[in-house]
């Protein structure tokens, strides 16, 4: 029989769009970090979550981290709380060898240990209790994806040094932009080498008190105006922190480099992930061409919450006219089973063109749906039933 074609009532996906064949994916020792990237809100730290857990009780050795503020990755695994440290999750079925662990990234735990690791104490110190410092380090547009980067870095080595795992999944922080990730390394490294930083170092880096006089003249005149904006206390937190961070500059730029060079390599595998809506789809079709154009490796991508018709003969109007025609007749209980039939077909449907429309975009992309639970994921048992509609076809 001829697969049916996008927007068809099965809902199943194109004949000529490629299928994600997950199981492949994580019994491939190759393949050791596995990044889950996509807008927030279509299930990115479910499906990380699932994936580490089918990967673990397969075999695999696994750590997961998550940038979710929800703390979901916590509750469905059964764990009080999750913090900076991988934790053993425990109740899995470890009969293959496996393992899994998971963490929470905590941005400013992260960037103190980055702060503590790479400079004096006495350094250090200066640095942590600067004012500037405190709010570049909770909240400062793109430290958390900056840190992120970090943390994946640091798990890599962990594992390359000890073998403390043999694959790592990422559930990338929940950003305006699902780009923000790839875009980190690039702005930070903006950011250190702006003109306003150059302008807050140049003193220190200034060769010789004539060249230190004629610098001071200028930066007198810019200081007092931007004393006049941001006032006196800040713009002098912004100069001591920067001064005493400068040194630092260039390890945080290696590193950034570093991580970013190996999300490149075919050892990492990208997924992306979103829902059958119309703005993640437009996300998604951002972030694939985005990861083709950088060359970084693509696996496929996760469609989520995909609206399952129980009878996909009944078409929306037909259902909506059979339930006016019982309502008539005085049939309460069938004419709204009906409608709501009506309902779900209908949202069907629409998905089903929405995703159609990507894979317009996009035909060579290998894709996956999973369909919509009757109930959030909220345990391990949920955990495997996502991790077995992500390696099996949709019903």
């Amino acid at each position: 029989m001829t697969p049916p074609r996008a927007g068809s009532r099965s809902g199943r996906t194109p004949a000529t769009t490629p299928r994600l064949d997950v199981d492949a994916l994580l019994a491939d020792r190759h393949t050791r970090i596995i990044v889950c990237c996509g807008a927030g809100g279509v299930g990115k730290t479910t499906t990380a979550a699932a994936l580490g857990l089918r990967a673990a009780e397969q075999g695999r050795h696994v750590v997961v981290l998550t940038i979710d503020p929800a703390r979901r990755l916590a509750q469905s695994m059964g764990l009080t709380e999750l913090d900076n440290q991988p934790r053993p999750v425990t109740g899995i079925d470890l009969g293959a060898g496996g393992s899994l662990d998971a963490m929470m990234l905590d941005m400013k735990r992260t960037f103190d240990d980055v702060v503590l690791a790479h400079s004096t104490p006495e350094k250090a110190a200066q640095i942590l209790a600067n004012p500037f410092y405190e709010a570049v380090s909770s909240s400062f547009a793109g430290t958390q994806e900056y840190m992120a980067m970090e943390k994946l870095g640091q798990l890599r080595a962990e594992a390359d040094a000890e073998g403390t795992w043999d694959l790592i999944v990422v559930d990338t922080p929940p950003s305006r932009s699902a780009l923000d990730f790839l875009d980190a390394p690039t702005r930070l490294g903006s950011f250190l080498d702006g003109r306003f930083i150059r302008l807050l170092t140049a003193p220190a880096k200034a060769g010789g008190r004539a060249y230190l006089r004629v610098f001071n003249a200028g930066i007198n005149l810019v200081s007092s105006t931007m004393s006049k904006v941001l006032g006196g206390d800040m713009l002098r937190d912004v100069q001591t922190f920067v001064m005493a961070l400068d040194t630092m500059f260039g390890g945080f730029r290696e590193r950034a480099d570093q991580t970013y060079a190996l999300l490149k390599q075919d050892s990492t595998a990208f997924l992306v992930v979103a829902a059958p809506e119309r703005d993640a789809l437009r996300e998604a079709s951002f972030f694939v061409d985005r990861l083709e154009v950088d060359g970084m490796p693509l696996s496929g991508l996760v469609i989520n919450r995909i609206q399952q018709v129980a009878a996909p003969g009944l078409s929306a109007a037909r259902a909506r006219a059979a339930a006016e025609q019982r309502a008539d007749e005085g049939d309460v209980l069938t004419a709204g089973l009906l409608t709501v039939h009506a309902s779900v077909a209908e949202t069907a449907e629409r998905q089903r063109h929405l995703v159609g429309r990507f894979f317009a975009g996009h035909p060579k992309t290998p894709v996956v749906e999973v369909p919509a639970l009757a109930e959030d994921v909220h345990d391990i048992d949920g955990l495997r039933l996502v991790g077995a509609a992500l390696a099996g076809p949709v019903s």
